[in-house]
């Protein structure tokens, strides 16, 4: 930038550099990003320390940021107040006689859960807590029980209401209700691969198969769960329909979850209602705190022009339509790795959108590819958050459970390849309920 002491190259090799050396040191990826900004900060004249506090603060004056600490709180209200259960007894209703009956019906209360809370370590934490121990009680080997558990909770990053789905439409001004019909084919799709997994696992390894459920158990187990399913219809429904706005979907799902928790369920009380919202108050915390120092670093990317710098490189390639496609996957793919989803679209989804503009690509389609592509960063190391709550639950080391999610990741991967080659997988239900959401 004209009058900048530092050129983007010197910029980038300061913010990329100083930031992994601390990633390597194991400095929290949040303190890492902002800790990364200082030296710049200092170094440049126009700019000073304060413009770290300034920039987290601009990220959090969001009226859409609001939606995260309330789908957290829908999530651990409903949790605490038995809908879990209820979602447990429908699953295996649905899915017990399949082979790995209790690893089936984890992935499946994945599905429904994921469509509840929003946030894939939330799921990762609780779905740990109730498998993984039972899992092995029942002859499962351990590597497996963690691998399934935590490979599932990602669900919760693609299928709606998705709290990387709502900071991907507040970053880059995309329709967060497109955003939610777009994830429920690809996220079905991968649940369903997931499943199809677990069968190959079961009959290979002789895992326990439950009973078929009767007709009349499998009905007992919808009834009671039907006003918990409502949860995500009443979200998404009321964001198509134009009724309420992303957050006020949010606030009402609170509403609803301790109607039904304390009026519906009855099993919610004082002590359970201050346990969620000091679960809450923590994720939340972690999750925004997040949000504003990766936004103070990708201002800085923006104020010395780094994305121009290197998508300037990126278009000599001409890439195609397909081939756009998966280099974003893999840039994507490659930075999940080491940051989590939120900071990771921060900061290189503004860097990339201008590259998928060549190629006429839906706004909607690039946002599916990424969010779907940071997905499976959750599982892999070194930062892999949801394979960490997993693995420090049951009590191993990451690495004795990576060969199973590396498996369990190859049809998931299939799935990605699908999604970027086959755009109406993810704009289909969009075009199909509200074309307006759609470029």
């Amino acid at each position: 930038m004209t009058g900048a002491v530092l050129s983007p190259g010197e910029a980038a090799a300061i913010l990329f550099g100083l930031f992994f050396f601390l990633m390597s040191i194991r400095v929290p990826v949040a303190f890492a990003l902002g800790l990364a900004c200082l030296p710049i900060l200092a170094i440049e004249p126009r700019l000073d320390t304060m413009t770290l506090m300034q920039e987290t603060f601009n990220a959090y004056n969001s009226f859409i940021l609001l939606a995260v600490p309330f789908y957290l709180l829908t999530a651990n209200i409903m949790n605490i107040g038995g809908t879990t259960d209820r979602l447990m007894r429908l699953s295996r209703a649905m899915v017990g006689h399949f082979p790995g009956s209790l690893a089936q019906i984890n992935v499946v209360l994945s599905i429904f859960f994921s469509g509840i809370s929003g946030s894939a370590t939330a799921d990762a934490a609780s779905q740990s807590k109730l498998f993984i121990e039972a899992q092995t009680r029942e002859g499962y080997d351990l590597s497996f029980s963690v691998a399934i558990t935590a490979v599932s909770a990602v669900l919760a990053v693609i299928i709606p209401p998705s709290i990387v789905m709502i900071v991907w439409g507040g970053i880059l001004t995309v329709s967060i209700g497109g955003l939610f019909l777009a994830g429920i084919l690809p996220g079905l799709l991968v649940g369903l691969a997931q499943m199809a997994t677990v069968h190959l696992y079961a009959k290979s390894r002789g895992y326990k198969t439950y009973p078929r459920a009767t007709w009349r158990e499998l009905m007992c187990g919808l009834w009671v769960s039907i006003p918990a399913l409502m949860t995500p219809a009443i979200i998404i429904g009321g964001k198509i329909f134009g009724l309420f706005t992303a957050t006020e979907a949010a606030c009402i799902a609170v509403l609803y979850a301790s109607v039904l928790s304390l009026i519906v369920y009855r099993e919610l009380d004082a002590k359970g209602l201050y346990a969620a919202l000091t679960d809450t108050g923590k994720l939340a915390g972690i999750t925004l705190f997040c949000v504003g120092t990766a936004s103070t670093f990708g201002w800085l990317l923006a104020y010395y022009k780094i994305p121009e710098a290197i998508l300037s490189g990126v278009t000599t390639w001409n890439m195609g339509f397909f081939a756009t496609g998966f280099f974003i996957a893999a840039v994507f793919l490659v930075v999940g790795c080491f940051l989590d989803a939120i900071p990771a679209i921060i900061i290189c989804a503004p860097i990339l959108e201008p590259l998928t503009r060549t190629v006429s690509m839906e706004p909607i389609h690039f946002a599916m590819i990424g969010i779907v592509s940071l997905a499976f960063g959750l599982v892999t190391p070194p930062y892999g958050l949801c394979l960490l709550i997993a693995c420090a639950i049951a009590g191993i080391r990451m690495r004795e459970a990576l060969r199973d999610v590396g498996i369990m990741l190859i049809p998931m991967l299939m799935v990605l390849a699908l999604v970027i080659v086959w755009p109406e997988l993810v704009l289909a239900v969009p075009r199909l309920l509200a074309p307006e959401f759609l470029r």
